[in-house]
């Protein structure tokens, strides 16, 4: 544990030492973290937004080709979220039924029905969530061709986002001299989305209210 959290924190240390060691086979590394993270459902773990800043802040110092890297992790992100599709279309039903709810597994479907193109493109943004998002479409509640076309809208906004904010900022001293507040500030704002909608906020108020009464 203590590992994966130090590999996030100084991911910019990390990732700068990859390309001196690994050189050119740094940007297959990266690719297939960035596959893994969004492809497969057992590794959400991964560091997704974080790693894509980071590998933009190397490419600053010319360490690597920045359009180049964009356009390849694009491609990792399309293709893993394609892949994580294919998995939830074809085990995904029979597991949720096994495993979840029938109500539960409804509930998922019309959600995606109402909301799935937006649902892809916002997962993007929300660890854990982006790497079951695809999962979730694959099961039946979203058609291939509409899950394509929001998959290729949030890959590129996701990527080309963080990776070309990494490159135009990461350069800055102030920056690089607080690096790991700004991915922890990246992990916060990517994972506060999720929090607002899991914490009943909307129960705790009344709850608060009645105790000020009752007091």
């Amino acid at each position: 544990m203590g590992e994966l959290l130090d590999l996030v924190l100084h991911l910019d240390a990390h990732v700068a030492s990859l390309v001196q060691t690994a050189g050119p086979w740094a940007y297959l590394v990266l690719f297939a973290v960035i596959f893994c993270e969004t492809g497969l459902v057992v590794t959400p773990f991964l560091p997704g937004d974080s790693l894509l800043f980071a590998a933009g802040a190397v490419a600053a110092f010319g360490a690597l080709d920045v359009d180049l890297l964009a356009r390849l992790l694009f491609v990792a992100a399309v293709a893993g979220d394609a892949v994580n599709y294919a998995i939830g279309k074809r085990v995904g039903r029979r597991a949720a039924h096994r495993w979840a709810r029938p109500e539960h597994l409804a509930r998922t479907e019309a959600f995606f029905a109402r909301h799935g193109g937006k649902a892809v493109v916002l997962a993007r943004f929300a660890p854990i969530v982006r790497t079951f998002a695809p999962f979730v479409a694959g099961m039946g509640a979203m058609s291939y061709w509409k899950f394509t076309l929001y998959n290729l809208l949030g890959a590129g906004l996701w990527v080309g986002g963080f990776v070309y904010a990494g490159y135009f900022f990461g350069a800055v001293p102030f920056v690089q001299e607080h690096f790991t507040l700004f991915v922890l500030g990246i992990i916060v704002l990517s994972v506060l989305p999720v929090l607002v909608r899991v914490i009943p906020f909307g129960r705790l108020v009344p709850a608060r209210a009645a105790s000020r009464e009752a007091a």
